[in-house]
């Protein structure tokens, strides 16, 4: 294993084309003044900076933690249509959410998605005939266009060739479709690339500590950085309050009278070491509105998702032993017992979904996006799903252009007439990136390693040459991290230098797979901190 001491600083230090530091970040953000602050760095946004920027706006956006440090590196990793929503009538949501999975795993992003079947099993005595899931799955695949194939019935015997861990007792039937997974973390880390891109100056690990008013309008935030207590402001001519489950704390802040406009439901998920190959992912019912996923990602099981009411802090949401149990209960209904096992989970995590205010079963919930505008004018926008995080981020566009008095509508490009399907940073054949990584990634030094060449191909797109070049440079940048994963030392030093990884933590849960694959042992983690150290 290659450990901190065998990567040598001198060959770890910023390279040209680095992003700004902290410090010259922070004098930025503090010596001018913007259109628009968006406060919060989750995927809802993250989207809106990057379609407020494309619009020719001056944007800022700031996070207290890192970006998708939250809920949005907590999802199910699905794009998906919905097929759920079917039961509800809701046919136009399911084509809408179709659209916008298509935009992104075949125009937008197709580095960072990939298509996965799905197998939904018809068990005897389950809540669902075999009828009535063949005739769900054709409309579900037709309101996608049948572009993932139609929509149909397979024998038990065919599913359990593709899922050998599939329970086969009293199954009856299974139903087959399409949908797109990705990896939200790096997704959303391709999102902000795209953002400073087209012009937002971004920071996180930046907490607000406070608002700045004029004449009672919000004006501005106070900020202080996490990592060293510098405090600073910036000004805005208008601020987006984007904090997801703290997003009612932002309100009080403008208006400690602020009613709750929001609810809070937990998602929990595990990660687990699989025991046999998995072609195709699970959906099994488990009452007449709930799924439980079980999913091949990343080489791993992801099993999931829990759905409850949740009432604490959102800093520390976290995945309990009812919820480990409930998921692998639920699990079980279709996943034999040896891909159970405890010993198998390599890690556990929890995000909270964000609902209109209201009673009711949480999981019968729309996962609708609600705008409003306080008493100070600051705009709070939560909710909605990541399949439609485009769509989100040009509702609120329109929103702002729409305001009364018009304050940023005549120093903005219509979204109307921004691309409609605008890449994201890396955009690339995957496959194509995988090959030439191979063929030409061991000049000089040895062959790269077929798993390195997949994983940084699916995770950077065509970005991932940078970080060959690193590794061709400094022979230590290319070896592994950990010999169980696929990652080396060269997205670490990259991580730093052009993702804004500050911590540890940035890098081993959201830049890379290390964590969720158990693997950020203290060496690692030290290793990793010492590269980081190497910026300053």
């Amino acid at each position: 294993m290659t450990t901190l001491q065998s990567v040598p600083s001198h060959g770890t230090h910023p390279a040209a084309g680095s992003l700004p530091g902290r410090a010259e970040t922070r004098e930025q953000l503090d010596k001018a003044t913007y259109d628009l602050l968006v406060i919060g760095g989750g995927i809802l946004g993250i989207s809106t900076a990057w379609h407020a920027a494309q619009s020719g706006l001056r944007v800022a956006l700031v996070d207290a933690g890192d970006f998708a440090g939250a809920t949005s590196s907590a999802s199910s990793k699905l794009l998906h249509g919905g097929l759920r929503y079917l039961q509800t009538g809701a046919v136009k949501l399911v084509a809408e959410n179709h659209f916008e999975r298509r935009a992104v795993s075949r125009q937008v992003a197709p580095h960072l998605a990939n298509p996965l079947t799905f197998y939904l099993p018809v068990y005897k005595g389950g809540p669902h005939g075999a009828a009535k899931l063949g005739a769900g799955v054709f409309a579900y695949s037709a309101l996608s266009a049948f572009g993932d194939g139609v929509g149909h019935l397979l024998s038990p015997a065919k599913a359990a060739q593709d899922v050998p861990e599939l329970r086969t007792e009293n199954l009856k039937a299974v139903a087959v479709y399409g949908d797109d997974q990705m990896n939200d973390a790096r997704m959303a880390l391709m999102t902000v690339r795209a953002a400073v891109a087209s012009g937002a100056v971004v920071l996180n690990h930046a907490e607000v500590t406070g608002l700045r008013f004029t004449d009672g309008r919000v004006t501005g935030a106070e900020l202080r950085d996490r990592m060293d207590g510098a405090e600073f402001g910036v000004d805005a001519r208008l601020v987006l309050n984007a904090t997801g489950p703290w997003v009612d704390h932002l309100r009080k802040m403008e208006d400690p009278n602020a009613a709750p406009s929001i609810r809070l439901s937990k998602g929990a998920h595990l990660v687990l070491k699989r025991t046999s190959p998995w072609k195709a992912a699970l959906a099994t019912p488990i009452d007449k509105y709930r799924i439980t996923f079980a999913l091949p990602w990343e080489d791993m099981l992801l099993l999931g998702t829990t759905d409850e009411e949740y009432e604490g802090d959102p800093g520390e949401v976290a995945v309990t032993e009812k919820d480990t149990a409930q998921i692998l209960d639920e699990a079980a209904f279709s996943v034999r017992d040896q891909q159970l096992s405890r010993d198998l989970i390599t890690y556990a995590f929890a995000g909270l979904r964000v609902l209109p205010g209201g009673p009711g079963d949480t999981s019968k919930a729309k996962r609708e996006t609600v705008v409003t505008e306080g008493r100070g004018g600051m705009l709070s926008v939560a909710g909605g799903k990541w399949t439609t995080f485009r769509h989100i981020g040009r509702t609120v566009m329109n929103k702002l252009a729409a305001l009364p008095g018009h304050p940023l509508g005549e120093d903005m490009e219509p979204i109307s007439h921004l691309p409609k399907k605008l890449p994201l940073p890396g955009i690339a054949n995957p496959n194509a990136v995988a090959h030439r990584l191979l063929v030409d990634g061991g000049t000089p030094g040895p062959r790269m390693a077929a798993d390195t060449a997949r994983h940084l191909a699916t995770h950077y797109g065509s970005l991932a040459f940078d970080i060959a070049r690193l590794a061709q440079e400094n022979p230590k940048l290319g070896e592994r991290i950990h010999p169980d994963a696929p990652e080396i030392w060269a997205q670490v030093a990259y991580a730093r230098d052009h993702e804004w990884a500050a911590t540890a933590d940035d890098v081993l849960r959201r830049r890379t797979t290390l964590t969720i694959r158990g693997l950020a042992t203290d060496e690692i983690r030290a290793g990793v901190e010492s590269v980081l150290g190497d910026r300053d």
